[in-house]
């Protein structure tokens, strides 16, 4: 399978750079490239792209403003939005997250970094596996308050979701939580996509922040 790829930075050179390093890949095409936010808005809605590698800061509409529209229409359902940055700071990654992003990267990642990161969220997954970025949300969303949507009711989930959702928190791969609760990566699986349908989860990024906010997953556990 192709995965078509939106490029969203209002640098030609940067752009230009992604460019070559996608198109040499068989299984990845360009198949468009905005130089501001309100572009990559409309080139999403007209080209489909399976994944935008989103810059954080392009003239006109704000990115994440830009990045809310598009995970926020349901016409865009499969769209997935890859936020590149050279300013890697709690701040940034916690915004970029509830503005529904799939992952959070920075422009200084070594191109099979980059290419790893577009397939996994191509996959629907999330790059939310290091520890410092697990504890930054704990932390933000610890605030009073915190800049985010109220935690959607835990009270649906079976206790094995439950289980499952703190192991996904965790930064766990299916084939990791598999292993842990001794049942095959399929199974693990469909209960991740259970529990994204019960929770309303866009992808595993957001049940990440969902953990977060139910208190479920704190920092360091």
């Amino acid at each position: 399978m192709t995965i078509r790829v939106l490029l969203a930075d209002d640098q030609a050179l940067v752009r230009s750079g992604f460019r070559m390093i996608l198109q040499s890949e068989p299984d990845m095409e360009v198949v468009g490239e905005a130089a501001t936010s309100d572009e990559a808005v409309a080139l999403a809605r007209s080209t489909r792209a399976d994944v935008v590698l989103m810059d954080i800061r392009m003239p006109g509409m704000d990115s994440l403003a830009a990045t809310r529209a598009i995970t926020g229409d349901e016409d865009l359902a499969g769209v997935r939005v890859l936020i590149l940055t050279a300013f890697e700071t709690d701040e940034y990654v916690l915004h970029a997250l509830h503005a529904g992003a799939s992952g959070f990267l920075g422009k200084g990642v070594e191109p099979a970094g980059l290419l790893d990161a577009i397939r996994v969220i191509a996959r629907g997954g999330a790059l939310l596996s290091p520890a410092a970025t697990k504890a930054l949300i704990a932390r933000y969303l610890a605030l009073p308050d915190p800049a985010s949507d109220p935690a959607p009711d835990m009270e649906s989930l079976t206790e094995r979701e439950g289980q499952v959702l703190g192991l996904v928190a965790a930064g766990l791969s299916n084939v990791a939580i598999g292993e842990r609760l001794h049942v095959s990566p399929w199974t693990a699986k469909t209960h991740v996509n259970r529990i994204m349908a019960k929770l309303g989860a866009r992808d595993r990024a957001h049940l990440v922040v969902i953990a977060y906010q139910s208190r479920l997953a704190r920092s360091g556990a």
